[in-house]
């Protein structure tokens, strides 16, 4: 049976995951606790903390906050702001590649690149999500009625891709093929990039709010079902005319997160009760990793070999499991 480490929070578990070795763990309340070689808690944020996410070399956590600064979070518990846009909420950040950082509020996105240059995007309705490209400095942005794709290292045209609806989350698959968003009505929409086909995934009880691809990309792992989802995006049309994978269904709990593991075909599934599951794509074999506890799974994420899964709920619970002793 896995281990499981308690971790005290002092909130509501926005992002968990690891830095290299160490685990962190950022709280809605503003607090970030990494564990590793000890335990280190920082507050950057003046009040809340809105989004954290991990930088792309894995080497720090960029967070964002309701008094409107980013930071870059090391492990070490150090900390340096980022970008600032003093009275404005930062609920949304991306981290791209060589170090660039885009984040949003309201309306507009801006996009910090590495050598401290920034680039302002506008939009006529609110910024629902952003995602960089895997690679080359492309920044996504969800919107109403569909996506723009932007160039924020040069001046190339803006692509616009349309959907009516509200669009949230948004990912690019990591062979940089397909654009994918979470949208306001329990449903995903996929567009391919060669030539703007559209796709449709719908069947979902309740809103998408957790999406994760699999090791080699081919498939995409989503919550808002009472099982993880999974839907295929190998051949040529993606996942149309094929069927999702649904694994760890259970019939009295929705599925909240969802985190792949970093080599293996292997998800792990948090739900609305806090219990967490590692099932496996081939045949749907699975194991426990956590009994039920106190709120909904909000947050996990694997390390890079996939022996340890940091996970974080509504409810102020956090922990690391260990797969091995």
């Amino acid at each position: 049976m896995p281990t499981v480490a308690p971790v005290d929070m002092d909130g509501f578990v926005v992002r968990a995951g690891f830095l290299n070795e160490c685990a962190y763990f950022a709280s809605g309340e503003g607090e970030i606790v990494f564990s590793g070689q000890g335990e280190k808690k920082v507050k950057p944020h003046k009040d809340g903390l809105l989004a954290a996410e991990p930088a792309v070399d894995g080497k720090g956590l960029i967070t964002s906050g309701d008094d409107g600064c980013i930071y870059s979070c090391s492990a070490d518990g150090s900390y340096e702001l980022v970008a600032e846009r003093p009275r404005k909420w930062i609920d949304l950040i991306a981290a791209g590649p060589s170090g660039a950082v885009a984040f949003a509020s309201g309306r507009t996105a801006w996009v910090r690149l590495a050598d401290g240059r920034e680039k302002e995007f506008a939009h006529e309705r609110a910024v629902g999500g952003l995602a960089f490209a895997p690679k080359g400095v492309r920044l996504a942005v969800s919107r109403y009625d569909g996506a723009t794709l932007w160039w924020a290292g040069t001046d190339g045209a803006p692509v616009e891709m349309t959907w009516k609806g509200a669009h949230l989350g948004i990912s690019f698959s990591p062979d940089g093929k397909y654009l994918v968003t979470a949208m306001q009505e329990n449903a995903l929409h996929g567009w391919r990039l060669t030539d703007s086909q559209d796709m449709r995934m719908t069947g979902y009880p309740a809103k998408v709010k957790s999406f994760s691809w699999s090791a080699k990309g081919r498939y995409l792992a989503t919550s808002g079902a009472n099982a993880a989802i999974l839907w295929p995006f190998f051949g040529k049309t993606g996942p149309m005319g094929q069927s999702p994978l649904q694994l760890g269904t259970r019939s009295d709990a929705l599925v909240t997160s969802v985190v792949c593991h970093p080599k293996e075909d292997v998800v792990a599934i948090g739900y609305q009760d806090g219990m967490i599951m590692m099932c496996r794509f081939a045949d749907n074999a699975e194991v426990l990793l956590r009994r039920p506890g106190k709120g909904p799974v909000s947050s996990m994420g694997w390390d890079a070999e996939g022996v340890r899964l940091a996970f974080g709920t509504e409810a102020a619970e956090a922990g690391i499991v260990s797969l091995q002793d």
